[in-house]
């Protein structure tokens, strides 16, 4: 980390804040600023950092927003993204070589692979430097943040999770949110999809305890590492390897048989007693959300070990764009070959921020026949990572560029209509709140792949389109109508909701002249000029097998909040929403220098 520190000065990418803050909501908050700036802004680093409920201050400084810029991610991976990439399709396209020179530059090649397994060391390691066991164990010790009021406390965020199945075969290392319940108990956020989750249950089965290690810090490649996506059963390490062309250094933790990076700045290590389970959360995630309280794997910790200046690691989650928008940037372009070998008819693919990542991605595949791109989304849905995905839509090669939104946009509504919907049901991420129930609902695929031949609606003015709206059902509050030079026009119609909205696009059916697509959304809350936060609303809050309404050419989706009007039975979760209490005191610091238009853009 102090290496990664000096890397970002020397190219004028950190921002250092030597003021006072506090590890609850100040810091966190004044981090989600930050990446909201052009560019995602700056690294952070805060040298003063206090626990003024405790009244303790930390030794040592808070890091975040590591990899929130393009550039960053760039400058911590030491190489292009690209040349990673280009550098997994290479090893995935080897063939036997022919001739004597193509002998030597494959073994060449060969050669080189092994610095990508890590190595074993057998003394201890930097990250030992400092030991904690027994009665003097206290998580406390360590600056953990509370980024959002609602959070059940203080959550690591940064951590990588190394476990190992229960024969120690197999090994993984992820990351999962990890709330700290006491001095020495910490929750274990794993899904039931995740490696570790599967190695649960065989220790679970066994009726034994599970060990743990928590790493933090360090090169901050491992911590990219424990975000990839990779076959079940694949150490994640190997990546540290492939990319940096040298092994990972390993040293066996003090009270359990894993082994950790030698240079980590922190290691939390302890055992998950299999027949307990303790409420996690609620925490404010990636969706924007909270996420509910529910029953997760606890661990008991047995031992802290720490180098003797260390640095926290930590990021915020929330409402988009945040740093996990240049991390998935890296992982999209990394894994899209791998991703390929399972679904080789796929060109391009790309994962909108403002979209939750899973909520949405945009597709350009090869069609090579009629149903080819139905018959691809069954394929592309069973693809690892991907069968989390909500809603996708699939184009042809000949689509615009997938980052290019207002021209592909256009390019979808041309060859759109309702035929082109595909609705099915699969497995959804725990962290989905809109489907009836946990971890399984509606996903929606939209084939564009070839262009249908329809006309285009007879529009009117938002203001006399309003009125007649208001006339069919007087809950309308407010619209407005995007990409109405399109075939398939989106009407946005905010509303005081009364009654189920299906109720509502039938009152709306005898206006289908003039409307192509209409989306409902609350009124409160919503900015009905602001797409980028709509899109974020929207993919959140619909299941497609109760929200999508179709009558001949005209489409309605359901972007409301669900209640006991839909028959939904669950808890719906709150937005997270910074505490203005906390923006007015770090203003008054002079600290927070977000512009106001970015604030009411991102709905801070």
């Amino acid at each position: 980390m102090k290496r990664t520190i000096e890397l970002l000065k020397k190219n004028d990418e950190l921002r250092v804040i030597d003021q006072e803050l506090d590890i609850y909501l100040e810091i966190p908050h004044l981090a989600y600023a930050e990446v909201k700036k052009k560019d995602g802004g700056k690294a952070l680093l805060f040298t003063n950092v206090v626990d003024k409920k405790s009244g303790k201050k930390f030794s040592e400084p808070v890091a975040m927003n590591l990899f929130g810029s393009y550039k960053r991610c760039e400058l911590l991976f030491g190489r292009t993204i690209e040349s990673v990439a280009d550098e997994i399709t290479k090893l995935l396209h080897l063939k036997p070589p022919v001739g004597f020179l193509n002998k030597l530059s494959m073994a060449s090649e060969l050669f080189s692979l092994k610095n990508i397994f890590p190595k074993k060391l057998s003394k201890s390691g930097a990250c030992q430097e400092v030991k904690y066991l027994d009665e003097n164990v206290d998580l406390y010790r360590l600056p953990v943040l509370t980024t959002w009021e609602q959070d059940g406390g203080p959550f690591i965020t940064m951590g990588q999770v190394y476990t190992q199945s229960l024969d120690g075969e197999m090994v993984n290392l992820g990351m999962y949110r990890l709330q700290v319940y006491d001095k020495n108990h910490l929750g274990m956020h794993w899904q039931i999809h995740k490696d570790s989750s599967h190695f649960f249950d065989q220790y679970q089965k066994a009726g034994k305890k599970m060990p743990v290690s928590v790493a933090i810090g360090g090169d901050p490649l491992y911590t990219w590492c424990a975000t990839a996506p990779l076959p079940y059963g694949v150490n994640e390490l190997l990546m540290y390897g492939l990319i940096k062309k040298q092994p990972a250094k390993l040293v066996k933790s003090l009270t359990t048989p894993l082994y950790i990076p030698q240079d980590v700045d922190y290691v939390i290590e302890g055992w998950v007693d299999t027949s307990e389970m303790r409420i996690e959360g609620p925490f404010g995630d990636h969706t924007g959300y909270y996420t509910l309280r529910e029953p997760y794997p606890v661990m008991e910790v047995s031992a802290i070990t720490m180098k003797k200046n260390p640095t926290f690691l930590a990021t915020v989650v929330g409402k988009p764009p945040l740093e996990d928008k240049y991390m998935g940037w890296a992982t999209g372009k990394i894994f899209f070959p791998l991703l390929k070998t399972t679904a080789p008819d796929l060109l391009d693919y790309h994962m909108p921020e403002n979209a939750g990542f899973h909520n949405l991605i945009l597709a350009k595949m090869q069609p090579y026949y009629k149903g080819h791109a139905k018959q691809f989304m069954h394929a592309f849905w069973g693809a690892g990572q991907m069968s989390f995905v909500k809603h996708a839509i699939f184009l042809d090669e000949n689509a615009p560029k997938l980052e290019n939104y207002e021209t592909l946009s256009a390019y979808i509504l041309d060859r759109f209509t309702p035929k082109s919907l595909f609705v099915t049901e699969g497995i959804l991420d725990a962290l989905d709140h809109s489907s009836a129930e946990s971890l399984v609902g509606g996903k929606l695929g939209i084939d564009v792949t070839s262009a249908q031949k329809q006309e285009a609606p007879e529009l009117l003015g938002d203001e006399e389109l309003l009125l007649r709206v208001k006339e069919a059902i007087p809950e309308a509050v407010n619209l407005h109508q995007f990409m109405r030079r399109t075939k398939n026009p989106i009407t946005v119609i905010s509303v005081n909701k009364i009654k189920n909205l299906k109720n509502c696009f039938e009152a709306l059916v005898k206006l289908s002249p003039h409307i192509r697509i209409v989306v409902f959304v609350d009124d409160a809350k919503n900015d009905i000029f602001n797409p980028y936060m709509l899109i974020w609303r929207v993919t959140n809050n619909i299941d497609a097998t109760r929200d999508l309404f179709v009558s001949g050419l005209m489409v309605g989706v359901d972007g409301t909040k669900k209640n006991a009007l839909d028959g939904f039975t669950r808890e719906w979760p709150d937005d997270v929403d910074c505490t203005q209490s906390v923006v007015d005191s770090l203003k008054s610091k002079g600290l927070w220098d977000l512009e106001d238009k970015l604030y009411k853009k991102y709905q801070l």
